[in-house]
């Protein structure tokens, strides 16, 4: 090799990618070998520091580790003598199945295609040596074990086919494939030593039965050989399968720090005038005086008698979850949040709602156009089987079994994305109006039982019911998103949206989610200005489902169906691309929003005469 070349990689992936589907300990195929992706310790080479300040303080807090960094995956050098950069990965699975044309049958006649199945050790050059003396390519067997800790491994083949996994792993195992071999029913593992002796695949995924015994404790992912105690049994996985991998991620969006500025404002004035405020009456009265005044423009009379009770008590700042800084800062009293300058992180301007349809008058108080916005989404873990979303205030339940990213904690892989948003704030009076109807409260309990049946079946967590008004911000975000992308120029998988259902408001921010060119196409904001066309479109969508009556029918706690978390709610209507949305297309429901055909009352956008 000449000096100084440089070795090409063995695959490439977007930094998008790296954080959200294929991070430390996601199983991914590469060319010419299936790999596991290594822990942050084989990232190598310049990693880009993500400055933000909020999400950095949050992570250290929950995860109890001082002064934790965020960077970006590492990006490729083009200059041919800098260090050598990239993220290290390891061969996985290392049980592999020779491609060569044979059949077998069976005592009953029954032919199946056969494939030899083998140990890397086994292999001669790289492939499986023939009884006639050739060598023939292989490919890495399909299905591995794997634990809810994370853990993964290969599957003890002689000990499953042999019903012992102290046995001898010595002899030629063989996989039997019947029909397209898509069934695990008609997939066995043969064992030719043991007089042909199988045993169907089904069973390994029986998860009553324990039939692949106890976890091995291996987390490969950060090393060949570091492992440790686990109780929990082993459950097949196909390395292909959705539920291989999810990574946990947290999000926010950069704002102007609201909180540090309200108390500075509050400091300016609170020794000569506010010390001695008794109610939050007072605080009106106090803002009469010049010097009050211009100290606390822009800040809400309830946030000041809050910051003024807490400093009266001598207690230290409130700790506010994520998404209730972001709602707080989007219902400032102002026109104007943040700069407008060419680097900023944020600028926002209130809009006048304008003319309404009779439909929408009544629903929205605020409209904001977000012309620049800035959204860091950090990895701090992964789970296999079932993903841990966070919960309606932005955050993450830290108690699950989460998969580590590293042997020692120091810094996480982050990303930024830039773009434009709008945000939609709707009245907590018409929301508590429409809470009082009846047909919304029966809604409810529908929604509610199929949720405490999904709880049942799933218990890694401690997620909550997330309350019936969020249910129908986050279905009118989904008919908004479809509706916008119709029309605004985006792709629907280029927006994102954020819920909020907390006690300070109800709000839908939908921006561009992107790290791409499409972030910054300005017809977001533009879509945003005539707000109740919009609105008007997305109710439009709703009524009717390419699938009614069959989704309009849907009853959540039906256990044939096991859509629990789902009420009229399909692809033909609400479901989007998973990355748009912030619960993976959960707690949805048409039938809150408008009239659907077979359920009548519970709208809250309600048919007029």
């Amino acid at each position: 090799m000449k000096p100084g070349r440089r070795i090409p990689p063995h695959g490439e992936l977007r930094r998008s990618q790296i954080l959200t589907t294929f991070g430390p300990g996601a199983m991914l195929d590469l060319p010419l070998h299936s790999v596991l992706i290594g822990g942050l310790e084989g990232w190598k080479g310049d990693k880009e520091r993500v400055y933000e300040a909020r999400l950095e303080g949050w992570l250290s807090d929950k995860l109890k580790t001082k002064e934790l960094q965020l960077y970006a995956p590492p990006i490729p050098s083009s200059e041919p003598q800098a260090p050598k950069s990239g993220i290290d990965v390891y061969q996985f699975p290392i049980w592999f199945l020779g491609q060569v044309e044979e059949t077998w049958q069976d005592a009953r006649g029954q032919v199946y295609r056969t494939r030899p199945l083998l140990p890397w050790n086994r292999l001669v050059k790289g492939g499986y040596l023939t009884r006639d003396r050739k060598i023939k390519p292989v490919v890495p067997v399909r299905f591995v074990q794997a634990c809810v800790r994370g853990h993964i491994s290969d599957i003890d083949w002689y000990g499953f086919v042999r019903h012992d996994y102290q046995t001898e792993r010595t002899g030629d195992l063989w996989m039997d494939e019947g029909g397209a071999g898509n069934d695990l029913s008609e997939i066995y593992v043969r064992d030719e030593k043991m007089g042909n002796q199988r045993r169907r695949l089904s069973e390994a995924a029986d998860e009553r039965a324990k039939p692949l015994g106890n976890c091995r404790g291996r987390s490969p992912w950060l090393g060949p050989s570091v492992r440790g105690p686990c109780d929990r049994p082993s459950r097949l996985l196909t390395r292909s399968a959705s539920n291989a991998y999810f990574a946990q991620t947290v999000s926010v969006i950069s704002l102007p720090d609201h909180d540090h500025a309200l108390r500075t404002a509050v400091e300016r004035v609170y020794e000569d005038f506010l010390k001695y405020c008794e109610t939050a009456a007072d605080i009106p009265r106090e803002r009469k005086k010049d010097k009050v005044k211009v100290a606390l423009e822009g800040f809400a009379d309830a946030a000041v008698w809050a910051d003024v009770q807490r400093r009266q008590a001598g207690a230290a700042p409130l700790e506010k979850s994520i998404k209730q800084t972001e709602l707080e800062t989007l219902l400032m009293q102002k026109d104007t949040i943040g700069d407008d300058q060419p680097e900023g992180n944020f600028y926002a301007r209130r809009h006048p709602l304008g003319l309404l349809p009779r439909q929408v008058a009544g629903k929205l108080d605020r409209l904001v156009l977000v012309h620049r916005l800035r959204e860091v989404s950090a990895q701090l873990g992964f789970t296999r089987f079932e993903p841990i979303m966070p919960d309606i205030y932005g955050e993450l339940d830290l108690e699950v079994e989460r998969a580590p990213l590293s042997r020692e904690l120091s810094w996480l892989p982050a990303t930024e994305h830039r773009g434009e948003g709008v945000f939609l704030s709707f009245s907590k009076e018409a929301i508590a109006a429409w809470l009082r109807r009846e047909a919304v409260k029966r809604r409810g309990e529908q929604l509610l039982a199929g949720f405490d049946k999904w709880k049942s079946r799933h218990r890694q967590g401690r997620q909550e019911f997330p309350s019936v008004p969020y249910i129908m911000l986050h279905s009118l975000s989904h008919l908004l998103i479809t509706a916008l992308s119709l029309d605004c120029g985006y792709s629907a998988s280029a927006l994102r949206e954020r819920v909020y259902s907390l006690s300070a408001g109800y709000g839908i921010l939908l921006y561009t989610g992107t790290s791409g060119s499409e972030g910054s196409l300005g017809g977001l904001v533009e879509m945003g200005k005539n707000v109740g066309r919009l609105i008007e479109r997305a109710l439009e969508l709703g009524r009717l489902c390419s699938n009614d009556p069959v989704c309009g029918q849907h009853d959540p706690a039906d256990p044939h169906e096991e859509r629990f978390l789902h009420g009229a709610a399909c692809h033909g209507c609400l479901l989007i691309a998973e990355t748009s949305c912030e619960r993976r297309n959960e707690y949805l429901d048409r039938a809150l929003v408008v009239d659907t055909v077979a359920t009548k009352g519970a709208a809250f956008f309600e048919e007029l005469p």
